[in-house]
């Protein structure tokens, strides 16, 4: 089995080195480049399956590469940030970024993620078959697919469409909507949310999941996906 290529860009020596050391420890390729022109060059050249991404690198800061990569790839990318700033974690989460972490960072904690980002990656449906099954509400279901007026979710192709037009969306984004869509009118409170999708077994950060919410909706319809103050977000059906 190949291993896992984790492309890393940091600006700060010490820390691009120690990193990249425990991450080669625990298995993973790394390739890490000092600044963001760099590192996407790497990211072109190399294809990795993962990257991590510094907010602040000099050339092209992380979250303008996070804004490039995304617009090529739907490659799982994690932001990191030397400070729990609000502005710099939606930004980086806006941008297209799947997760984040805030430095200075345990070894341990930053592998977790990383592998619970892949796993939710290289199962879009989850292991529990998520998106399968009946629905309520006015929601039909035809085969694999599951509609919801002018919204189809093809659970078995892992597609999406808005009235008739393929709607591109991150494999994030998908197990968010699968999520949703499963049970359609029922609430999911965003600590759900986290445990089902993000596989956060230790609770997380709400704001990935308003900024994953708030980009959903600007792809399958501001309407589609109700806010229920102080519970969560559910769908319409």
């Amino acid at each position: 089995m190949a291993e896992t290529h984790v492309l890393f860009v940091e600006d700060d020596d010490v820390i691009r080195e120690a990193t990249q050391l425990a991450l080669e420890r625990v298995g993973f390729t790394v390739t890490a480049m000092p600044d963001g022109l760099s590192g996407l060059e790497a990211f072109r050249a190399d294809r990795p399956d993962i990257a991590l991404l510094d907010v602040m690198v000099p050339g092209l800061d992380g979250v303008s590469l996070c804004r490039r990569i995304r617009d090529e790839s739907t490659v799982p990318v994690i932001m990191l940030s030397a400070r729990a700033d609000s502005i710099d974690v939606v930004l980086g989460l806006e941008a297209g970024a799947d997760d984040y972490v805030t430095k200075p960072f345990d070894g341990a904690v930053l592998v977790a993620r990383i592998r619970a980002v892949l796993r939710r990656f290289g199962h879009a449906a989850g292991p529990d078959g998520l998106g399968q099954g009946g629905t309520e509400g006015d929601a039909g279901t035809f085969g694999g697919v599951l509609v919801f007026g002018d919204l189809e979710v093809d659970t078995d192709g892992m597609e999406v469409r808005r009235a008739g037009e393929q709607v591109a969306l991150t494999p994030t984004e998908m197990r968010l909507l699968l999520e949703f869509s499963s049970a359609p009118g029922t609430v999911l409170s965003r600590d759900k949310l986290l445990e089902r999708v993000w596989d956060y077994g230790w609770g997380g950060d709400t704001r990935v999941v308003d900024v994953h919410v708030q980009r959903l909706r600007t792809k399958i319809g501001q309407d589609r996906i109700d806010t229920v103050r102080g519970f969560g977000y559910k769908l319409r059906g």
